[in-house]
């Protein structure tokens, strides 16, 4: 079984044994692992990038010589990446799991852990990864139908996902029923929508905060 499809596990640890059979377990189940042996190993290759468009999840010591698991998390937040994390932890680590937890990490597994406990934790945070791109792609769809607006007919959308009549949008906007009337049909046609409900939809998916 491929739970992946085409992501890639991204496995930092600093033990080059457990590596080789994290490897081989993962692989195993049909998935493509890259794997590095430091924090700074991986950020040699992607420093001045965001996150490889093929990273499914990072599976993620959270003690490293140098820089650990957790400094890495917190780098990467700051630079804006949204990478689904799995720290691997060991005896007495649980405090910083939990700190990784809050600052957004999938989950913690502690060492020794069990090969299913593994897989798990990958296939939920690679089904993260895809939730997220999906949203993204939605997000970035209804963005575009929506630049197709005029500013005034942006103005009239507005007005009109909040559920207000043409003759209330008229009165705010200073114009005829009849210009607002206009108005909707283009907006439907540009934002191909076929009423008000779905324009509504349309609005939040572009920007949950559009309405508020």
């Amino acid at each position: 079984m491929n739970m992946t499809q085409n992501l890639a596990i991204y496995l930092l640890d600093d033990d080059a044994a457990f590596r080789r059979s994290v490897v081989f377990l993962l692989e195993s189940v049909g998935c493509t692992v890259v794997e590095y042996e430091s924090a700074e190993a991986f950020l040699a290759e992607h420093e001045d990038e965001g996150p490889p468009a093929d990273m499914g999840c990072l599976l993620l010591d959270i003690r490293m010589p140098s820089m650990s698991g957790l400094a890495l998390q917190q780098l990467l937040l700051g630079r804006g990446w949204e990478s689904a994390i799995v720290f691997m932890t060991g005896h007495g680590d649980v405090e910083m799991a939990v700190q990784a937890m809050k600052s957004g990490a999938c989950d913690f597994l502690e060492k020794p852990f069990k090969d299913q406990a593994l897989l798990d934790a990958v296939d939920q945070a690679v089904r993260r990864t895809r939730d997220r791109q999906r949203e993204n792609s939605r997000q970035s769809e209804a963005q575009a139908r929506l630049e197709r607006l005029s500013p005034r007919e942006r103005e009239v959308a507005r007005l009109v996902a909040l559920g207000s009549p043409n003759k209330v949008v008229a009165h705010k906007l200073g114009i005829s029923e009849k210009t607002v009337h206009v108005h909707r049909q283009h907006i439907m046609e540009k934002a191909r929508v076929g009423n008000a409900t779905e324009l509504t939809r349309l609005m939040l998916a572009a920007d949950p905060d559009s309405l508020a």
